[in-house]
Order: structure tokens, then C-alpha cells, then sequence
């Protein structure tokens, strides 16, 4: 069964990444195979809450683009170095291919053999030289083995054509020399005595006992054939080894991992049929083509915590999503297809992730009770918000009673481990969860961060509003704030740049304000901070 991926936003915080790892866990419960994945660096708080529960941080998802492996490429299609022609070409034929990847006895990649070139080797009928294999040459002529001395043969071919007595007296044979005839004997006698590399006899004819202990004792080795001398010169040159025709110079190649957007934008600019796949230490794993595109298999994905475009992996667009849970308004995301969507008033995604496990009647594991706990605590700031609704209370006693936590005490330590501020930089601090907003084509930025100490911000003050002037300038922002939340006083201090001094005053009802002011009670970014400013632009 394939994964299916389940993440929150590109902003991970305690909601998004508890709600993805809850999720996933509950789907495996109902014979699923979900993974929980993040999009970014998770925060103090959830790294705290994840060690306090011992749960795995997942692993970081890049991307759900289209990727070689998602689509139905030509798998194990390659031939060995030391395969014959005749091999490569039944296998192109059976598979429709006009080239194939020559590799070694470790699948490294060669070269590659195309159709093309052997077509001109047989119109060349050049093939008076021959190395390969002893059982190439008999799976090729369809041959009997009769004496075998060496594994590989390699010399030069001759077809007894003359007379034999000009044979005879014109041709010389040696231990390079390798023969095509039918019964005439004293032609074979010669080519016995003179100790060639190979003797074919065509045409099923026997070979007298005579010159086979001769054969023996001059290590001849001899392979006979239904195949009348005609058909064995026609098809001689495909006994040959598939290195001899690949071209090795030039060749354009992918690895599974690689973009199918990207792979579709060179094989339309090259116009080459057929593309080795790779693995990352250079061994061929199979053929590509244009046409395998269509047979493709999107990554299945869940979306926790959030459903707009731009606060999602990149490349979902080629992804399927098969569901949504969240707990915002409905955003920019669509589908080609009916999905389940769960959407609901609450103030966390892991309220309603508590209620599908109530549904699905699945027991909630302490580790997995304890992180929508964590979760519940963080996006109410433990009941503070005007987001928490009285589900969100009930639910969240019923998990720490689960979890076996003190509710207060766990979130005053969750909290204060989440909220310091101290070692990071300026900008870790303004993007730790920052999110843009567009009113009246203004661009605004709105982050919000939480602390117990205001002091270590206020510490850093003046280095923290440069750098809040040079991204609105730099990123060509209307307005960035950013609300230093205090869950246990109940308010926020705001920052933001001089330009929008006048805005955060009429939005909040000051007079006067100043960087760091405390608005207190003001503790939502969804319902208090943004509808505050939305009313100000509005009336603009």
C-alpha cells in the first residue's frame, strides 16, 4: 500500500505538528499507511513537547511534486555487457524499445545500444570479426554443443564458399579463425588440423569421429546447428557482445528522484526516445520514456491545521489530496475529485482529530493524548483565547486525564520552554510564525510569538525594529506587526514599523502608542488582531 502523507503548514507549530502525527497514527489504527510529515523547523515548544511525550520528531517533506519513481517507467530494462545482439534486439523488440542501456555484471551503466545501430550493422554485413561468449553463439545460431574449450571466443569469421581444394590452397586458418561450413569434410579436416578457434558446421550435418579427436586434441571447439549456412552468415554478427555497438559518449540520464516536470521539459527539447533511470551510486535501474508520463500515481496527501495553497508544500498542485482537517477558514485549495474535509468552529485541529478517534471508536494512546493535549493548550493558550470553545475545554480533560498530566502545571512548563527567546536572531524571532495577509492589494505581514519574559525582546529592541524596517522594505510590505503574546497576563505587546503607527492606533482605540505596547486581552490572531486591522483598511 502506498504512503500517504500527512503534514500541517509550511510554519510547523505545536497544532500542526501533533495534529499530523495524531492523524497518521489513527489512519495506521483503521489499516492505513500514513505518514506524518513537517515543512519546516518545528519550535521550542513542540521539540519540548514531543520530548516530554518521547515521540519522534517526523521527518521534513520538501516536496510532493511529481517525481520518475510516481509514474510507470520501463522497470529492469537493460541488458548485460556481455549479453549477445541478438539478446539486446529481442528484448527491445518485446518491450518497444529503439535503444537499451548496456551495463556491467554490477549494473553500472555503460553505454547504450540502439536499434538504429545495429540496423547498420547488418546492412553493412561487416561481420568478419567476432568476441563474445560461447553460449551467445549457440542461443544465437540455435546451436547443439559439441566440443567446448573456452568460455569466450573471439577471432575472425570465414565461410568455406570455394571449392575445397581452393580453400585448401588459398585460405589460411589459425587459432584466430573462426568457420562456417556444411558437410564437406575435407574442408573441416584442414580447419581441425590447423587448430582454429571455432568450427560451426550448419545444416545438422555430423562430423566424423575422426576429426572431433582431432578437434579434442588441438582444443578446437566446435558447435553444430539445423541452420543452413545461408541464415547463419545473415544472423553470425549478432553472437556478438551488446558493448561492441553501444555508444558510450553523451548520454543523457535520470535518477528517480528527479522532477517528471523536468524530465519532460529536456526529453521534448532533446527528442530522444529512451533515457536510462539511475539510482544515486550510478546503477541502472530501468528506461524512461515520454509516453510512461501518462501512466502516473500522484502522492496522496492529508492536510492538517490548514487549507490555503500558499501556506502548503510546494507541488501540490501534482499531489492528491484525499483530505483535509482543519480548523481556519476555508482557503484557496481545490480538487479535481470529492474528498473528506473536515471543518469545524474549534480552537484546535487536534479537537477535531480527538472526535474522529471517538468515531472510529480507536483507543488514544498516553503518548498520543498527550500531544493533542499539547496541542489544544497551545492554539488556546491554554483557554485564554476567544477561539476556545467549550468542546476544546471538555476535550482537552478527557485527554490529560489520558495522559496523566497536570493540565496547569504541563502548560506553564510548556510554555516557558517554548517562549524563550533567548540565542535566537532577529529574524528567527519576526518569522518563528508569520503569516501574510492581502487587504485592498496591501501587503501585510502579521507574526505573533509567545514569552513569559518581554524583557529579553526588550533587551534586543532597537536591532529587532531594524530589522523589521528593512524586510517591509526589502519584501515591499504595506505593514509587518509582530504581537509578543504573554498567556499568563493575558495580552500582547505589539511592534511595527513607523509607517503603520497610525493603523495599529485606530485598530486597538490608543492614543499615543509605543513599540512594546501592552494591549491586553488581545491574544488571538484570528479573531482579535487581524479583524482589528481588516476594520481599519476597510474604512481607508
Amino acid at each position: 500500500m502506498k504512503a500517504t502523507f500527512v503534514f500541517g503548514h509550511k510554519k510547523p507549530d505545536t497544532d500542526s505538528v501533533c495534529s499530523a502525527i495524531a492523524l497518521s497514527y489513527l489512519k495506521n489504527a483503521l489499516g492505513g499507511n500514513a505518514i506524518p510529515r513537517i515543512l519546516g523547523d518545528i519550535n521550542n515548544e513542540t521539540k519540548f513537547v514531543l520530548d516530554y511525550f518521547h515521540v519522534k520528531e517526523p521527518m521534513y517533506l520538501n516536496d510532493v511534486k511529481l517525481q520518475i519513481k510516481d509514474i510507470e517507467y520501463g522497470k529492469d530494462l537493460y541488458c548485460d555487457r556481455h549479453e549477445s545482439l541478438y539478446r539486446a534486439i529481442s528484448y527491445m523488440r518485446k518491450y518497444h524499445l529503439s535503444s537499451i542501456p548496456v551495463v556491467n555484471h554490477r549494473k553500472k551503466l555503460l553505454g547504450l545500444l540502439s536499434m538504429k545501430d545495429i540496423m547498420e550493422e547488418l546492412i553493412s554485413w561487416d561481420y568478419d570479426v567476432i568476441k563474445t561468449s560461447y553460449d551467445n553463439i549457440l542461443d544465437t545460431l540455435q546451436g547443439e554443443e559439441v566440443l567446448r574449450f573456452d568460455e569466450e571466443i573471439e577471432g575472425n569469421v570465414l565461410v568455406a564458399s570455394y571449392r575445397s581444394t581452393t580453400f585448401i590452397k588459398d585460405i589460411p586458418l589459425d587459432q584466430n579463425s573462426i568457420l562456417i561450413v556444411g558437410d564437406r569434410h575435407s574442408i573441416i579436416e584442414y580447419a581441425v588440423e590447423s587448430g582454429i578457434k571455432l568450427l560451426v558446421v550448419t545444416g545438422n550435418n555430423e562430423i566424423k569421429e575422426h576429426h572431433l579427436e582431432i578437434a579434442r586434441e588441438k582444443g578446437v571447439n566446435v558447435i553444430k546447428t539445423k541452420l543452413r549456412t545461408f541464415n547463419v552468415v545473415k544472423v553470425v554478427g549478432m553472437c556478438n557482445y551488446a558493448e561492441t555497438l553501444m555508444y558510450k559518449e553523451n548520454i543523457v540520464s535520470f535518477q528517480e528522484k528527479d522532477y517528471v516536470k523536468d524530465f519532460m521539459e529536456q526529453a521534448n527539447k532533446l527528442r530522444y526516445k529512451v533515457y536510462p533511470v539511475l539510482n544515486p551510486i550510478k546503477e541502472c535501474l530501468g528506461v524512461v520514456q515520454v509516453e510512461d508520463a501518462i501512466n502516473k500515481h500522484r502522492k496522496k496527501v492529508i492536510l492538517v491545521d490548514h487549507n490555503e495553497m500558499e501556506q502548503s508544500v510546494d507541488g501540490l498542485e501534482e499531489a492528491e489530496i484525499i483530505e483535509i482537517v482543519d480548523h481556519h477558514k476555508i482557503g484557496t485549495i481545490g480538487t479535481s475529485q470529492p474528498i473528506n474535509f473536515r471543518n469545524m468552529t474549534v480552537g484546535c485541529t487536534s479537537s477535531i482529530i480527538y472526535l474522529l478517534f471517538k468515531e472510529n471508536k480507536i483507543t488514544i494512546p498516553k503518548d498520543i493524548a498527550g500531544l493533542m493535549l499539547s496541542a489544544i493548550i497551545s492554539d488556546t493558550l491554554l483557554f485564554r483565547s476567544p477561539t476556545t470553545t467549550e468542546l476544546d475545554k471538555e476535550i482537552a480533560y478527557n485527554l490529560s486525564e489520558i495522559a496523566k498530566v497536570n493540565m496547569e502545571e504541563y502548560a506553564y512548563e510548556m510554555f516557558k520552554k517554548g517562549s524563550s527567546l533567548k540565542g535566537k536572531e532577529m529574524e528567527e524571532i519576526l518569522f518563528t510564525d508569520f503569516k501574510n495577509f492581502s487587504l485592498e492589494n496591501h501587503k501585510i505581514g502579521i507574526s505573533q510569538i509567545n514569552t513569559l519574559d518581554i524583557e529579553e525582546l526588550e533587551l534586543k529592541k532597537e536591532e529587532f525594529l531594524k530589522v523589521l524596517e528593512n524586510t517591509v522594505k526589502e519584501q515591499h510590505y504595506e505593514m509587518i506587526l509582530l504581537f509578543a503574546t504573554d498567556i499568563m497576563k493575558e495580552g500582547s505587546y505589539v511592534y511595527y514599523n513607523e509607517k503603520s503607527k497610525e493603523i495599529v492606533e485606530n485598530a486597538f482605540g490608543i492614543e499615543n502608542i509605543y513599540q512594546g505596547y501592552f494591549l491586553p486581552s488581545i491574544v488571538s490572531r484570528k479573531k482579535q488582531m487581524i479583524p482589528a486591522i481588516v476594520e481599519v483598511y476597510e474604512s481607508i
